[in-house]
């Protein structure tokens, strides 16, 4: 039996970057859902890696690469990267045609040889960045509190569904659309396969140098241990090292490279606001893997052990609501950072909107007094912004895992339970 196609965020975004580029580059980590997505707005395909055409696939890309952009459009390519010179081809099509919609390209990897691609595809091809599902798009949120409508000054009161283990199980079962309709360890199951996948065989391929398997296991963990904070590679290096891991700096920055062109691990940029002081911003960025499945597996946690676990379930549930912040910032065209000053001023999540908007956010597992302390940080982070050079927030968050509704507090921030939010 065919699995349904729950929609996604991406699919609305794709169509009208196809609106608006001769072609669209969908990147994100395996198993996220590119192709799906891809596939029911093309209408016709090559798949590079199918195993019956993959050979003569790649003697196409390198004799006579415009053999495979014979197709209605959109034509989609789906892993394009195994073979990097069809970029420049693409380009060279879009140009020659001078029309848009032309082409749909997917890639789960960033090309080990791009040196072989000539031009960037300026003003020719756009780039999507797909993310694992959020909790609005696996149907496990109501969506009742919507993010456009907090920037549009909404504070509503909704109620959710509420559940230690229930929240831990969707932590660990992550947002890969093969899993988000499967039950038990069936479901959890699928975000190990992916962990094995990447470790064993995908950290070594990207760029075609081997790679030890077990040394790569060990940074995921040292990578989910710093989770959620701003930890330096130094100290994950040395972490790694505790574990009979040892790297030289080299080959370690090489081993979290590798990770990154997976689109394993995204960490959260700094925010730099105007302030009404001098107060410097730290820059270092938030550790977070694209899923927190990802770092419940490199943990070898579960559900049950998570919620025995409070502090090591919160770190996990920040990764779950940044990537479900950066999902709904997606639709409405604004990134995702985090803010820390060197007067210990900070907010877990600062949603950016193109035209300047922003919202401050702090994520609170749950609990009166884990409330109450985001909220003061979420005041405190509010009051050092200088208004009279940049607008104010358009709201101040809480978003958290334990509670049954949403809720604007006496001093203005929002209590939202992250499976009551969606777009």
């Amino acid at each position: 039996m065919a699995q349904r196609y729950l929609k996604r965020v991406y699919d609305d975004l794709l169509d009208w970057r196809l609106r608006t580029k001769g072609a669209v580059l969908v990147e994100g980590a395996k198993w996220c859902g590119k192709t799906s997505t891809a596939e029911r707005l093309a209408n016709s395909v090559v798949y590079m890696q199918d195993p019956q055409m993959r050979e003569q696939n790649m003697r196409l890309a390198q004799l006579a690469p415009q053999q495979l952009l014979k197709g209605a459009v959109p034509h989609l390519i789906d892993e394009w990267q195994v073979a990097p010179q069809l970029w420049d081809a693409i380009r060279f099509e879009v140009d020659q045609r001078g029309e848009f919609g032309q082409f749909i390209l997917t890639g789960s990897a960033v090309p080990p040889d791009l040196d072989e691609i000539e031009h960037t595809g300026t003003g020719r091809i756009a780039r999507l960045r797909m993310r694992p599902m959020s909790l609005m798009e696996s149907l496990d949120s109501t969506a009742a509190v919507s993010l456009k409508g907090l920037f549009g000054g909404e504070t509503p009161v909704e109620q959710c569904s509420d559940g230690l283990e229930e929240l831990a199980f969707l932590i660990c079962r992550g947002g890969w659309p093969q899993a988000v309709e499967l039950q038990g360890k069936v479901a959890l199951q699928q975000a190990i396969d992916y962990v094995d996948a990447i470790t064993e065989v995908d950290i070594s391929k990207v760029d075609r140098v081997k790679r030890d398997p077990e040394r790569a296991r060990l940074l995921l963990r040292s990578y989910a241990r710093m989770s959620a904070s701003q930890a330096t590679l130094a100290s994950m290096r040395a972490d790694m090292a505790g574990g009979d891991g040892s790297l030289g700096e080299d080959a370690f920055a090489e081993y979290v490279q590798a990770l990154r062109k997976l689109f394993v691990v995204e960490d959260v940029p700094a925010w730099n606001p105007n302030l009404r002081s001098k107060t410097a911003v730290r820059t270092t960025p938030t550790r977070h893997f694209v899923d927190p499945s990802v770092a419940a597996v490199a943990l070898g946690a579960s559900p049950a052990s998570l919620v025995a676990d409070l502090e090591t379930m919160g770190l996990l549930f920040e990764t779950l609501c940044v990537r479900d912040l950066r999902v709904y910032a997606d639709a409405l065209d604004g990134r995702v950072y985090h803010y820390r000053d060197k007067a210990d001023r900070e907010v877990d999540a600062v949603v950016v909107l193109r035209d300047g908007r922003y919202g401050l956010v702090e994520v609170k597992l749950g609990g009166s007094q884990l409330i109450d302390a985001g909220a003061k940080s979420l005041k405190a982070v509010a009051a050092a912004i200088d208004t009279s050079r940049m607008p104010a927030s358009s709201f101040l968050m809480v978003l958290t895992g334990m509670g049954t509704y949403s809720y604007p507090r006496e001093d203005g921030v929002m209590v939202v339970p992250a499976r009551s939010l969606g777009v």
